[in-house]
């Protein structure tokens, strides 16, 4: 009984040190990829090729989700503030929902889902390939030339699709407000500016590049640390899937607390 509580606790102990260690690992890369990312010359053609690749992967997919999230947005909050005899501020509570929480998040998901273990299989393959080692070899810095052209499209592109995410959940909870509840669609734009402001568009912004900077650092370290050949390939694309997620929701948990104590409610 001893020697397996001993066994339990070795356990819990290594893989404690191991997420520490990689935490380091992955500020570390993030350190790196700031310092390189002033590095001349500047990797330009793999920036537009990266953000090409990485914005025709997820355009699509964002658009599909953001319709029928808009659509929740909209029914839910019509219902609930219907009930509340408030039918005048439906369009202005969805607003606010779909722009400071929803258009991250949808953003920050398909861009950690699609773009970030396309990245992660990508080094990940030239790794166990031993690319990253001769260009090491040869003189060149892998992070200035692979890493920081990746990251930087995945910040570009998750802004973009930030925009596109909030474009179309608009649209779609004004469709289902007016179509299906039967809302008044002058109630529905004039009440627009009721809640929500100016600061909620540049936190939400800023949300979705500080998304795509996590996602781009934690899906490079995964593919230029995997183990184990082609299947260790395949299990750091989903770690780096698993681990993105997962900083992501801690990430927008933090930053809206802060800025709901800077930045004051319209009206309060």
């Amino acid at each position: 009984m001893a020697n397996a509580t001993t066994r339990g606790v070795d356990r819990i102990a290594r893989a404690g040190t191991g997420a520490l260690e990689q935490t380091g690992n992955i500020v570390q890369l993030f350190v790196d990829v700031a310092r390189q990312t002033f590095a001349r010359p500047f990797q330009w053609r793999e920036f537009i090729q990266q953000a090409w690749f990485i914005a025709s992967v997820t355009i699509l997919p964002t658009a599909l989700i953001a319709i029928p999230f808009g659509a929740i947005v909209s029914l839910q909050t019509g219902s609930l503030i219907k009930q509340l005899g408030a039918e005048s501020y439906t369009g202005a509570a969805s607003v606010l929902v779909v722009i400071q929480q929803g258009s991250p998040l949808v953003t920050s998901l398909l861009v950690a889902g699609a773009a970030g273990s396309a990245v992660a299989a990508d080094l990940g393959s030239r790794t166990i390939r031993e690319e990253i080692d001769a260009m090491q070899v040869l003189g060149i810095n892998p992070i200035q030339r692979l890493v920081v052209p990746r990251v930087l499209a995945m910040v570009l592109v998750a802004i973009l699709l930030n925009g596109l995410v909030a474009v179309v959940g608009i649209g779609g909870g004004y469709f289902f407000n007016v179509v299906v509840q039967g809302g008044t669609p002058g109630a529905y734009l004039a009440s627009f500016g009721a809640l929500a402001q100016l600061p909620d568009l540049w936190i939400s912004t800023v949300k979705a590049a500080i998304f795509g900077v996590l996602a781009g650092v934690v899906a490079a370290y995964k593919g230029l640390n995997p183990k184990g050949g082609p299947k260790g390939v395949g299990d750091a694309v989903n770690q780096s899937v698993v681990i993105t997620f997962l900083l992501l929701f801690l990430a927008n948990l933090i930053i809206t607390a802060v800025y709901l104590q800077i930045v004051p409610p319209k009206g309060s």
